[in-house]
This record gives C-alpha cells, structure tokens and sequence, in this order.
C-alpha cells in the first residue's frame, strides 16, 4: 500500500469511527507516521466536490499518524457545517494534506512578496493583530485565483480586509503540501 493510500486509509478510518462508531486501529506502517507533521483533512462532497469539512494542524505538534486521526475527527464537526451525519460518510471524499513546517516570508515590500508566491506550490498562513488565517496549497489552484488574489482571501480568511497583507507588521508564512485525494467516497487515492 502506497503512503498516501495510508495517509487517506488512515483518515478515513477515524471519520468511520466518529461518525459510524467503527472501532478505530491505527495500523499505518509507513515511518512517516511516526514523525511529527502538520497535516489538514478536507472532507468534500460527491459528486459536486463543495466543501464539507477541512480541519489540521499546521504545525507539527503530533506524529503525523495522530495529526491525520485528530483531523479527520475534527474535519466531521467543523464549526462552518453541520456535524457529518451517518447518511453522508459515503457521499464524501477525503482529501489528506501533509505539511512542511511553515516559514516566514521575508519580503522587503507587497511587490517582493507577490514574486515569493508560487501558486500551487505554496500554502500560506497570515497573523496580524492577533488575527490568522491558513489557506492550503491547492485553494488558489482550484479557484484560479494568482498569487494577488490568493493572498487578498488569504487576509480575508483570517478576517482582515482583501489588501491587509500588504499592512506594515503583517507576517506571511509559507509551507508546501503533499496531496492525497480520493476519486470518489472509498475509491482509489491519487496524489496531487
């Protein structure tokens, strides 16, 4: 079994267990999992692929086994849907994301720092005033949006106006993502 058909076994798993009551083994035999990592689980609707669901830890407070489990059980009851019922386990795909540590962006103005980004390489994480907001790699991606755009609803994400990353004192981070998506509820993973 390929580590990212683990990493998504592994997620999909827990969510059976929050939601279903399923007993949950954490086997994955990857040693990546044993290694501290940030990771999010997105949990999207099928067919229509709309958001459902996506909690993580950015920062690599767990072994990246434990990081997927908690999640995935997190992803279930984002605050910005209702809890995932019963009747739709298998009417969504799991997508897992496993993240390198974030890095500041030193940028000497708002035109350094557009050149940093590369979008679909970078996820990007912006604090301000006590107020932050995360957007995975694959957002800007799926959106069209360039590295402009991406980095206005970044600020926005995180409650600020769309140009707050341009603000003095602003501090933008960057990490990158591997990619583990199903093609459809319990079918194949590919990466990417």
């Amino acid at each position: 079994m390929s580590f990212g058909s683990e990493a998504v076994g592994l997620a999909r798993a827990a969510i059976d267990s929050e939601v279903l009551g399923t007993r949950f083994d954490n086997v994955a035999s990857d040693a990546r999992f044993r290694e501290e990592s940030g990771a999010f689980v997105t949990l999207s609707t099928h067919p229509g692929h709309d958001l459902r669901g996506c909690i993580g830890y950015p920062m690599p407070f767990f072994q990246l086994g434990r990081a997927i489990e908690e999640a995935a059980r997190a992803a279930c009851h984002d605050p910005r849907f209702p809890d995932l019922g019963e009747d739709e386990v298998d009417r969504v795909t799991v997508e897992v994301t496993v993240l390198t540590v974030p890095e500041r962006i030193r940028a000497g103005s708002p035109a350094e720092l557009l050149s940093e980004v590369v979008v679909g390489r970078d996820g990007l994480i912006i604090e301000y005033r006590g107020n932050r907001g995360l957007l995975l790699p694959q957002v800007p991606v799926e959106w069209g949006w360039d590295a402009e755009e991406y980095l206005a609803h970044l600020s926005m994400k995180a409650g600020l106006p769309p140009d707050a990353w341009t603000y003095p004192g602003v501090t933008i981070s960057s990490f990158r993502g591997e990619i583990y998506k199903e093609t459809s509820p319990r079918g194949d993973v590919v990466e990417g």
